[in-house]
């Protein structure tokens, strides 16, 4: 009886196993059609990429002089001295799967991040009153 159990389990777990994958989405089978990079060693570069599904990318840094101020141990400012900073900007698009273009534009630098879309929420306007 015991053996009879095991050959039909072994018989029902292999017919009841896909017998054919999901298949492979659109996404899954992209190809990179363009891709460029350039970078100067000095903080300076470009580069951009392009893939068979329509998603995009490009962004450039270089560095830039900034004023970095100076701390003490107990976390007091005591001054400024000059500084470089690595400002990026660049953006990305994509089409979402509801078929929207999604497009957003960023920049990196001294002050934060800071990216705009259309599909992104904006902030309330300033009232003045």
């Amino acid at each position: 009886m015991f053996k009879l159990l095991t050959v039909l389990s072994i018989v029902y777990v292999c017919h009841a196993r896909p017998q054919n994958g999901a298949p492979p989405s659109a996404d899954a089978q992209a190809t990179i059609i363009s891709n460029t990079f350039a970078d100067d060693g000095a903080g300076n570069f470009n580069f951009a990429f392009e893939t068979s599904n329509g998603i995009k990318e490009q962004a450039s840094g270089q560095l830039k002089d900034v004023t970095v101020p100076v701390y003490d141990t107990n976390g007091q400012k005591t001054g400024d001295q000059p500084g470089k900073a690595e400002v990026q900007t660049g953006s990305f698009s994509y089409t979402a799967p509801d078929g929207t273009p999604i497009t957003v534009q960023w920049t990196a630098d001294e002050n934060g991040f800071s990216a705009t879309g259309d599909h992104l929420p904006q902030p309330p306007a300033e009232s003045s009153s």
